[in-house]
């Protein structure tokens, strides 16, 4: 939600941030037509209940007369009022927050920066094989049985890709815990009206979802949605600011407008596992804590020994709440490029002032910063190891960090 005390200060800010998100300016003018009528109702209701009070004190037939014109009025604007309250929130949910001053301005992904490289793309003495090719040869991946029961876009893991999922939890936990992290387990199932609060369901966000209507409860798509709708009504103290939690959910996701895009293997698929980051800080310190969690992602994937890139996004691919965001790439040998495996996203006060959620600093309430980070979405990791470190004989070595979790130095070839 964008701060309407700025806006009506400064409407040319706010066009040319929705310019620059690539959403239609006419959204500012539009909230300000409803803003100007909601404020001038506000003004006429809260007039007429004032003299409705003073009339009140009247005695005699004058008194009542008065008071019952007062009441007539008042019948037809405050539900009028409450009409207009209606459309102003709306109009305002709509608004994208404004990108950082140090993002580049650009029309979508093809704009998008290259900030950082590490490690070089491994060279084989063979022919590798995807992932879907070795799970498998080696029995830890069914597409086809999953198929069956669930349709496209599912996959059991089974066996060592299981150990492997779980080594990659065990591992992410351990790391951050000592970060200061709080390990969370949060619910996968959020309110509607919880999930609008966090700025996912405007514009065409809820084709993406699960959505159980019967329930009015939505399957979440990051479990960073109900980590940070927890707070929400709250004020934290600022000396316990920044509250940093790590969180384990399953996840859910449409892939609505991926028709007929990576769709071999587990790549791109409905549900996932997902180590999540999130963290509630003072305003003046997210944008550090956000180089903060890009620096925990990329050391991640340090210690898994995975290439990667980390690519700035424009302002075009920023999406409605974010007004900076990094991705990580992982090397991928088989498609011969770097792939999104993580992403930290800066939402500053967008998403509190929906919520409620603010911290007191000094003598002052002021609405908190909320910032979110991938550790591990858990297939596609999987997927990097297994194409990363994969043998002649089709066995995959296990990365160092992994394997006291892992049990075992080697996923061996069935053959």
């Amino acid at each position: 939600m964008i701060d309407i005390k700025d806006l009506r200060a400064d409407p040319d800010k706010y066009r040319n941030a929705a310019k620059a998100k690539q959403f239609d300016p006419k959204l500012i003018d539009d909230l300000l037509k409803i803003d100007g009528k909601r404020i001038e109702l506000i003004k006429k209701v809260e007039d007429l209940r004032a003299k409705r009070n003073q009339v009140a004190k009247k005695k005699g037939d004058k008194g009542r007369e008065e008071g019952r014109e007062i009441k007539e009025v008042l019948v037809k604007l405050e539900p009028e009022l409450k009409t207009v309250e209606i459309e102003y929130k709306n109009a305002l949910n709509k608004l994208p927050y404004p990108p950082a001053e140090d993002v580049k301005i650009g029309k979508d992904e093809s704009e998008n920066e290259v900030i950082k490289k590490w490690g070089k793309p491994k060279k084989f003495s063979f022919k590798p094989k995807d992932h879907l090719e070795l799970g498998e040869a080696l029995d830890i991946i069914d597409v086809k049985r999953a198929s069956k029961v669930s349709g496209p876009r599912f996959g059991y893991l089974k066996g060592d890709a299981v150990k492997l999922e779980f080594a990659l939890i065990n591992f992410a936990f351990e790391f951050l815990i000592k970060e200061g992290f709080i390990p969370i387990v949060p619910p996968v199932l959020i309110k509607k009206d919880m999930m609008a609060a966090m700025g996912y369901l405007e514009h065409g966000g809820e084709d993406e979802m699960y959505v159980l209507e019967k329930d009015n409860l939505v399957l979440v798509g990051t479990s960073e949605q109900t980590i940070g709708t927890m707070h929400a009504g709250e004020i934290l103290k600022g000396d316990e600011l920044p509250k940093r939690y790590v969180g384990f959910s399953t996840c859910f996701r449409r892939e609505a407008g991926s028709y007929g895009k990576d769709t071999k293997g587990i790549f791109r698929v409905h549900q996932f596992d997902k180590v999540e980051m999130f963290s509630f800080t003072k305003q003046e310190e997210s944008d550090k804590e956000h180089e903060y969690l890009l620096s925990l992602e990329e050391k991640i994937f340090q210690l898994l020994e995975i290439p990667y890139q980390v690519l700035k996004m424009c302002s075009g691919d920023l999406g409605l709440p974010f007004s900076r965001k990094y991705d990580l790439e992982a090397w991928f040998p088989v498609q011969g490029r770097y792939r999104e495996v993580t992403s930290t996203s800066n939402a500053n006060d967008f998403q509190s002032r929906r919520l409620n959620t603010r911290y007191q600093d000094k003598e002052e309430i002021k609405y908190i910063h909320m910032l979110n980070g991938t550790a591990l979405s858990i297939g596609r990791p999987i997927i990097a190891i297994m194409e990363n470190y994969q043998q002649k004989d089709g066995s995959i070595k296990i990365p160092k960090v992994l394997q006291k979790w892992f049990g075992e130095k080697t996923i061996k070839s069935q053959s």
